[in-house]
């Protein structure tokens, strides 16, 4: 039953009666429909928004809704509402959603903010293809500067799609017929007739920011290309880490400092220095259980990109060449082009770097230089040179998404890290009697 603050407003539908041409309200409404029945797809998708189910929790889902005591402006009527009730306690969201080459807009936004205040909602949560870091950092910058204090979260589609696809793939839906209604949308978000896709393209303004740096011109301190750039590079790390949970059907997340999950503007304010005093775009990802995170950066002067992860070096060995020789055992025979390591040093020692073939060929190459030192640790990567392909928008984009996971799969995923052995019982103390009072005053003694 509609509640009695909307005049108007469907139950969402899992087949919606919409004219063939509305394809964002369809797939608005078989979206809403599963996450109100769906339990483990509603948990997934609400949790990441700061809700958590319980057992007794409802969630309702209504499209093309108007408030009862709102004058309605056709152009500014929400997607969707979210109502999730925990005994006498309500929150509710207005959706807003977006499906293929279509954009959100930060007016429309804050307009729904005032009617979200008026009408005592508790957030908004944006849908479209484009991508957030985290719920909580909204894509446009406009909305993350917003004065409202009504929240805005955003799900990418194939954020949505994704943790369809991982409740799926872990069998973690218990009931079999929700489980069957996940599959079937599944099924329709991966059709194209849902207009859902992932990261295409860099900016347009990608391919001046290479020519700058490749001239040897300096990033501006305060450069609207090199906001663009940023921006888009952190909604392609996302995608890329929705593509590995994909892969790997576990989540893969972004790594970013605390302050920066706080603050997107401090995020884009960093890595602009980075970009200027280095020409570099990284990200880190942490694949859970992996030996190491893994490192991801676009070097925009040398045109590469390099993907690695960095392994302690084993303590329990006393040569640099017995350490490395632990590394290399893990690496495949026929190492990949453009594969390298690089051998960290303690102090102010500087790190070397060397093909793996070559250390394959000659592992002695390491201690040349260092003979009283111990290598620290072993940073392995692959390193893709893309040449002309790097300062196109799309390329760049296909590029990255094959190299990544290309590193992962050959290299990544059958690291293992080193970690310090149990400790042993001692031969001369194998029994419970050697370690008594007595024992120890003996050995003492004897000792003096």
């Amino acid at each position: 039953m509609r509640p009695d603050y909307l005049k108007q407003g469907e139950i969402a539908r899992l087949f919606p009666v919409l004219a063939t041409t509305s394809k964002e309200g369809r797939t608005t409404s078989i979206v809403l429909s599963c996450l109100s029945r769906v339990d483990e797809f509603g948990d997934a998708l609400l949790s990441s928004v700061g809700l958590k189910l319980g057992k007794r929790s409802i969630v309702e889902c209504y499209t093309e809704i108007v408030f009862s005591s709102e004058k309605t402006v056709p152009n500014d009527r929400p997607d969707g509402l979210i109502i999730v009730r925990n005994g006498s306690r309500e929150w509710r969201a207005l959706v807003e959603a977006k499906v293929s080459n279509a954009t959100l807009s930060a007016e429309q936004i804050e307009k729904y903010r005032v009617i979200a205040k008026e009408q005592n909602c508790d957030a908004i949560i944006t849908i479209s293809n484009e991508f957030a870091s985290l719920p909580q950092n909204h894509p446009l910058p406009e909305v993350r500067k917003g004065r409202s204090k009504i929240p805005v979260f955003h799900w990418s589609w194939m954020f949505v799609l994704t943790n369809v696809d991982l409740l799926i793939a872990t069998k973690q839906v218990a009931d079999r017929d929700q489980a069957l209604l996940l599959n079937e949308l599944r099924r329709f978000l991966t059709h194209d007739s849902a207009g859902i896709k992932g990261f295409e393209r860099m900016p347009a303004c990608w391919g001046d920011l290479n020519k700058l740096i490749s001239a040897g011109g300096k990033v501006p301190a305060k450069s609207d290309d090199a906001t663009q750039v940023l921006d888009a590079w952190h909604q392609e790390t996302k995608d890329l880490s929705l593509i590995l949970t994909r892969m790997t059907e576990t989540f893969v997340r972004e790594r970013l400092a605390r302050k920066h999950v706080s603050d997107p503007a401090l995020r884009i304010k960093d890595e602009l220095l980075t970009l200027r005093d280095m020409s570099r775009l990284q990200s880190i990802l942490d694949i859970p259980d992996a030996a190491a995170p893994v490192e991801v950066t676009a070097d925009i002067a040398r045109r590469t990109i390099d993907v690695g992860m960095t392994l302690k070096a084993p303590e329990d060995k006393v040569s640099s060449k017995a350490r490395l020789n632990w590394a290399l055992r893990q690496l495949p025979k026929d190492c990949p082009d453009g594969l390298s390591i690089r051998c960290n040093w303690p102090g102010r020692s500087e790190p070397t770097q060397f093909a793996c073939a070559d250390l394959i060929s000659d592992p002695g190459l390491i201690e040349d230089g260092k003979e009283n030192l111990q290598v620290l640790s072993f940073h392995i990567f692959l390193s893709k040179r893309l040449g002309s392909r790097f300062t196109q928008q799309s390329n760049f984009i296909k590029d990255l998404e094959e190299v990544v996971p290309q590193f992962y799969r050959d290299i990544g995923q059958n690291l293992v890290a080193w970690r310090k052995s149990a400790p042993k019982i001692k031969p001369d103390r194998d029994d419970s009697d050697d370690v008594t009072v007595a024992s120890l005053s003996n050995e003492a003694e004897g000792d003096a």
